[in-house]
C-alpha cells in the first residue's frame, strides 16, 4: 500500500500547479490536500474531521510557509515536538526566499526548503523531482509502513 503525500497549500493557483506536476510525475500515491495549518495538524494527529482516518503517516508533508490559522513554521514545530510525528519528512514548499524563513525552518528540523519556481516548466520539474524523491527513492524512518518498490 502506497503512503499518501500530504499537501498543505492555501493558494488555489499553487495547489493546482502542484497537483498537475505530481500527476505528470506519474506517482501512484494519493495526494491528501488540506488548506490551512490547523487542518494539517488535525490530519496528522487524527483529530477533528480526520479522527477516523486510517493509521499511519504520509510519506512526506509538502508544507507552505504562509498559511491561515496556523502557519507553516508552527505546524513544523508541532510535528517535531510530537513523538509519533517527529521523524516524518517535511518539505517547506514556499515562495519565500527570506533568509530568516530558511534559517528558522532548518532550526525547527525541516528536511528540505524549496522555493517555488515562478515559471511553469520549472515549477512542474521541481514538484515532480520532490514527489519522486520522497515517495519512491527515500528510505522511510524505522517503524514506518514500507511500500513495495519495483525497480525497472
Amino acid at each position: 500500500m502506497l503512503k499518501p503525500i500530504l499537501l498543505v497549500e492555501d493558494d488555489a493557483r499553487d495547489l493546482e500547479l502542484t497537483l498537475v506536476a505530481l500527476e505528470r510525475s506519474q506517482l501512484a500515491n494519493e495526494v491528501i490536500i488540506v488548506r490551512d495549518g490547523a487542518e494539517a495538524l488535525d490530519y496528522l494527529n487524527r483529530e477533528g474531521i480526520h479522527a477516523g482516518r486510517s493509521e499511519g503517516n504520509p510519506c512526506v508533508v509538502l508544507l507552505d510557509l504562509k498559511l491561515p490559522k496556523v502557519n507553516g513554521l508552527e505546524v513544523l514545530r508541532a510535528v517535531r515536538n510530537t513523538e509519533k510525528l517527529k521523524s516524518l519528512p517535511v518539505v517547506m514548499l514556499t515562495s519565500s526566499q527570506a533568509e530568516s524563513d530558511v534559517v528558522q525552518s532548518y532550526e525547527l528540523g525541516v528536511n528540505a526548503y524549496v522555493v517555488k519556481p515562478v515559471e511553469f516548466k520549472q515549477f512542474v520539474a521541481a514538484i515532480a523531482d520532490l514527489g519522486i524523491f520522497w515517495a519512491v527513492l527515500n528510505e522511510p524512518p524505522p517503524g514506518s509502513l514500507r511500500t513495495h518498490r519495483r525497480y525497472e
